[in-house]
């Protein structure tokens, strides 16, 4: 059935796309400092559980009442698109180079004018078009993809990109009648619980440090997510979505602050481009 008709300010979703594109850089960073000593299942569990625990001054002052559901279904379908984008990101990361996996993870906006426009039944104008084409040719120049995209274990991360796609749409669809907190608390909620039984063979010890960096990384993970869903409640995800290309960006800088890892004249001119897929997206009225 096609989703009822709804105010759309682009404008506004954009600046929280924006918003969650810096957050989730930023947690990129901690997955980045702690995955040297951390394994990916640990990583993947305290992301999600810290999100719940977000939520627990919430369900204090105001008990269960505002978590309350009636469409689980819904929750579960963007759990498993979520929580599965979520892994196969990281098995990317292990088996691929970096960059490749970086481009993996910032092309999924190009899949969501078409998943949208089949779930939703959205419009899919010329515009959504280029700027989705724009906004793949600038993370290509940043990335710089090796030929290891070639290998069979790069469609693991194509994968992760379609996976990561229908999550988008998923997340537009229940925002019909879900506040984004109550998207982010199952999605958080249901993935740790999920996430939690590869612990019982993957479990490790975890100093204080590590401790701190993987709360970090899930309070982080949490509020992005909750500027995400309430970005896509505000506008389609075919409309604002190459603004999420500016995570690359955002990246890139803080690389460059932190390690001195300067870009080069190709990695400036991609994120020039990301820069404007992010603007050209936003319709002007």
């Amino acid at each position: 059935m096609q989703a009822p008709a709804r105010s759309v300010k682009p404008i506004h979703g954009a600046l929280l796309l924006a918003l969650s594109a810096l957050l989730f850089a930023l947690m990129g960073v901690g997955i980045r400092e702690v995955s040297s000593s951390v394994n990916n299942e640990s990583v993947v569990f305290f992301r999600n559980f810290v999100g719940v625990l977000f939520f627990l001054p919430l369900v204090l002052a105001k008990g269960l009442q505002p978590l309350k559901t009636r469409h689980l279904k819904s929750h579960l379908w963007r759990t498993t698109y979520g929580l599965a984008a979520m892994y196969c990101f990281f098995y990317a990361i292990a088996h691929l180079p970096l960059a490749d996996a970086m481009l993996f993870t910032y092309s999924a906006p190009v899949f969501t004018p078409f998943i949208a426009r089949v779930w939703l039944k959205e419009p899919l104008t010329r515009r959504m078009l280029l700027t989705s084409l724009i906004g793949l040719v600038g993370v290509l120049m940043v990335a710089k993809p090796s030929e290891a995209l070639l290998d069979t274990q790069a469609l693991v991360g194509l994968a992760a990109s379609i996976l990561a796609a229908f999550a988008f749409v998923s997340i537009r669809e229940m925002s019909n009648t879900e506040p984004a907190f109550r998207i982010v608390f199952y999605f958080a909620l249901c993935s740790a619980l999920i996430s939690a039984v590869p612990l019982t063979w993957a479990w490790q010890a975890l100093d204080t440090h590590e401790l701190s960096l993987l709360l970090g990384i899930g309070l982080l993970a949490t509020i992005s997510q909750i500027a995400m869903s309430k970005a896509y409640a505000l506008a389609p995800p075919g409309l604002i979505g190459p603004v999420a290309y500016l995570s690359i960006v955002f990246a890139g800088v803080i690389a460059w602050l932190l390690w001195g890892e300067i870009p080069d004249l190709l990695s400036v001119i991609g994120a020039a481009l990301i820069f404007c897929a992010g603007l050209l997206s936003i319709s002007r009225r």
